[in-house]
Formats: C-alpha cells, structure tokens, sequence
C-alpha cells in the first residue's frame, strides 16, 4: 500500500510552530501577546544594565544645534529667529544631559544600580540633544523609539543595547514614566503635550508618584497655554499649578530638580 505523500500538512500555515509563525503573531488575537514583549524585552535590557532611576527629557524633534542652522540666504528673519531659539533649546538641552549624567548617578553603580540615567524617545532634536550631553559625559543614555509612517531613526548618542523600538505608544509611555525620578520638558508640539500632559495626570490623580518636573523656557510654555485659565474656569485646583516649575538654563533646571527633591544615589549627594 503506497503511503500518503503528508507535504500538504507539512506546509499548512497550521503546522507552523507558533513562536515562528510571523501571520500568527502579526494578527489581530495576538495583539495582547505584542502588548507584553514590548514590555519584556525593554525591561530585560534596562534591568541588565542596572537602570534602576531616570530623567525623562522631552522636546520638540525639529530643534537643531547652531552648527547646523541653514545659511540659505532665501530664508527670511522671522525663520530664522526661530532657528535660532530652536538652536538654544537644543544646546540647553546637550548641557541639561551632560549635568544630569554627571551629577546625578547614571555613570556611578550603587550596587549594582545607576540611578537618573537620561531616558529620551530616541529620535532627533530636543530628544537627540540630551541623549548627546550623555554620550558627551560617557554616561549610558536611554532612546525609546516608536515606529511612524513616515520612519523615524534612532539618534546616533543613546547606548546602542539601550536604544528601544515600539510599535504601540502606550508602552512605550508606561517605559517612560516607570522608572522616571523627574521629567523635564522643552519647548515642543503635539507629542511633547500629550507626553507632559498624561504624565502630569498621572500624579494629578495620584496613580503616580509625585515627581519633579521642570518646563523649559517659560515664555514658550506661557504663550501656547494659559494654566491660570484652567484655574479661573474651574476646571483644575489651583494646587496643580503646584505640579511643574519653569526654567530657563540647563543648571536652573537641574537645581530645582534638586531642590523639588530629586531621589540621588548616596555618592552623588
């Protein structure tokens, strides 16, 4: 009796381990499994690397520094006014970077353990700025990239084995704020609100821990929202004015991180 050739069940999309099977994982039911390994691989990289605190940095991705600022003659004042801010934000944030690794513990092991380690979405401008003062220090630095329509690279000064890509922006949110100490917050447009803001929320509410967090460039902050307006119009506490601070230069930020009571390592005290 001949057998029965089984190449059909072979090659059936069913017979596919499923840890190999790309249709299987990509689908829609898997979507929760996706979820988790964003998650898992982020958190296996950090832990093994001691990252047990950091500094959040967040800021527009069109600032760039003052050596790359155009010289085409066809650009009026007015862009090139903002140029030039965009250029300070960008150099105030290398420095914030630089002072931050220094000072604050992320190139120090307590145990084991860096603490206030620079953690950045990874992409270009403000986030490539203090990914940049890190890498200048020699301290480890964190890039939390997410995958666009239109892709964005990675910046070449976060750590390489530190250096993260997410599809979904909620985890890469939850790995921003998980292990944050302090957020500090540059002039920037949509992503820099919605990330400030849901954070602000968070302790609002108190599903976080309270935590410094310093904005940038208070006449920036001051012309594109009006808070006090929110007090008048009832619809938040005058106490949640009390949530952020504003500065204007790299070392003000960091003295009042210090003094709003950012967590520091005991050598770094």
């Amino acid at each position: 009796m001949a057998t029965q050739d089984n190449r059909q069940q072979m090659q059936s999309p069913s017979y596919r381990l499923p840890a190999l099977d790309q249709d299987f994982l990509l689908g829609d039911s898997m979507r929760g499994v996706r979820f988790l390994l964003e998650y898992a691989k982020a958190e296996e990289a950090l832990r093994n690397w001691g990252v047990r605190s950091t500094i959040v940095v967040f800021g527009t991705a069109r600032a760039r520094p003052l050596d790359d600022m155009t010289a085409d003659e066809t650009v009026g004042d007015r862009e090139r006014k903002q140029l030039a801010r965009r250029a300070r934000w960008y150099e105030e944030a290398r420095r914030f970077g630089r002072i931050a690794s220094e000072r604050g513990g992320a190139m120090e092991h307590d145990h084991g353990q860096r603490d206030n380690v620079i953690a950045t979405g990874g992409g270009p401008g403000i986030m490539e700025a203090a990914n940049r003062g890190a890498f200048e220090a020699g301290a480890p630095s964190i890039g939390f990239n997410i995958t666009l329509q239109h892709e964005q690279e990675p910046n070449a000064y976060s750590t390489p084995e530190l250096t993260f890509r997410f599809h979904y922006f909620a985890m890469r949110k939850m790995h921003l704020a998980m292990r944050a100490n302090a957020l500090v917050v540059f002039p920037g447009g949509f992503g820099t609100l919605d990330e400030l803001f849901e954070l602000l929320t968070l302790q609002q509410t108190q599903k976080a821990p309270r935590l410094p967090v310093v904005l940038y460039d208070e006449s920036y902050w001051r012309s594109i929202i009006n808070f006090h307006a929110l007090v008048e119009e009832g619809t938040i506490s005058p106490h949640d004015l009390d949530l952020f601070e504003f500065a204007e230069s790299a070392e003000e930020i960091w003295d009042k991180l210090v003094a709003s009571g950012l967590r520091l390592p005991p050598q770094s005290r």
